[in-house]
């Protein structure tokens, strides 16, 4: 008999999900595959999930009709961390003689050295590597270091996964997008009736921007809730600054959201909008933390000093998709350089913004500067410090 193992947060469960489970089941001559939602993965243990009921009802709901696939709540049970290799020693007792697979992507399997128990894992399972946005061929190239490291080989399911992830439906449905073509119907309907994902007033700011300006907040929420993570920033605060910060970019100067705003003096127009979204954002839709607020007040001129969230909108708002400007890519690369610091994009975004209005013939805002200046101060000092403690 032979068995595979998917598991995961599915929060939510998408349609590259369920198109792996059949290429799974396919690839691997299958008997049986068993979804398996985690109670906590233990990469995500600081991270708030969707309950347990919520993500074993949308699994059940992608899953079902899928051949020789069944729902598994064993870790959800089990409860605490549901680390891989105990899960594993379940299912070797319960299955003593079956050929058990355990399915990874490509990235998981480059982090699967740092999992707890690799060897004891090996023991019981044999992995099975789906590429995911790479070259079918990445997993085959990597298998003689994964052998030379466990003396153990991997399989390879003949699939190629999709741009599709849970991060990005959990945006595009904070934003109220309609997220069917990611998570289908019947997914994308019960994270609608039950309001998962939902942020407060999200849609109702959107609404207030035109199309194209709607799209770009989408785009620079996705952006931000994908960095978020590696950050150690929660990600919901990450959406909702984003989602807001353009919330009044849009407005007329007498609407009645704006009634009792006044600008700081000497403010460019092209900046006033950042002050007044954080004053609509907290006025109009009643978002009362701070450092959200800062993070919408100062998303387009920066400031010395910004929080981390500040640092993140700033930079998602400059670096979404939909930017088009000579230097983008390297600013991007740049953004995702170092897992838990934006400092050295910061800097590189800054510059970018002063020599492009030196070029332009156009005052930069002093806030500009001054952020120019206190992050070129930082990674001095940083750049010192280490090289004192060489």
């Amino acid at each position: 008999m032979r068995i595979g193992i998917f598991g995961g947060s599915f929060d939510p469960v998408h349609i590259e999900h369920v198109r792996l489970a059949e290429a799974a089941v396919e690839s691997l001559a299958l008997d049986a595959l068993l979804i398996m939602p985690a109670h906590t993965p233990p990469h995500k243990t600081d991270k708030a999930l969707s309950s347990d009921g919520d993500r074993l009802e949308m699994c059940r709901l992608a899953f079902e009709g899928c051949k020789k696939t069944q729902v598994s709540d064993y870790e959800m049970r089990a409860g605490g961390t549901s680390f891989t290799y105990l899960t594993c020693r379940h299912f070797r007792k319960l299955y003593p003689e079956a050929k058990l697979y355990w399915l990874v992507g490509t990235d998981m399997l480059r982090d699967f050295p740092s999992w707890k128990n690799p060897e004891e894992i090996l023991s019981l399972a044999t992995l099975a590597v789906c590429a995911r946005n790479e070259p079918v061929a990445l997993p085959e190239k990597e298998a003689e270091e994964f052998y030379a490291r466990f003396c153990a080989r991997f399989e390879v399911i003949a699939y190629r996964g999709g741009d599709v992830s849970s991060t990005r439906i959990r945006a595009l449905a904070a934003a109220g997008e309609d997220i069917s073509s990611f998570a289908g119907k019947r997914v994308a309907a019960y994270v609608a009736d039950n309001g998962l994902y939902k942020i407060p007033h999200a849609k109702e700011a959107l609404d207030l921007e035109k199309p194209s300006r709607r799209a770009h907040s989408v785009r620079v929420a996705v952006l931000a809730a994908e960095r978020a993570a590696g950050l150690k920033i929660d990600e919901k605060r990450a959406l909702t600054a984003a989602l807001f910060h353009d919330c009044a970019k849009n407005l007329p100067s007498d609407s009645p959201r704006l009634e009792g705003f006044t600008p700081p003096s000497g403010v460019p127009a092209a900046v006033v909008h950042q002050y007044a979204g954080a004053y609509v954002a907290e006025h109009a839709f009643g978002i009362s933390d701070g450092e959200i607020l800062d993070a919408i007040r100062y998303h387009t001129s920066g400031r010395e000093n910004m929080s981390l969230l500040g640092k993140l909108i700033f930079l998602a708002d400059m670096l979404e998709s939909g930017r088009d400007f000579e230097g983008v890519e390297e600013l991007r690369a740049a953004f995702w350089k170092d897992k838990d610091s934006l400092d050295e994009c910061l800097y590189l975004a800054l510059s970018h913004m002063l020599n492009y209005l030196a070029d332009e013939g156009k005052e930069a805002y002093p806030l500009t500067r001054k952020a120019y200046e206190f992050i070129e101060k930082e990674i001095r000092n940083k750049t010192e410090r280490r090289t004192n403690n060489v």
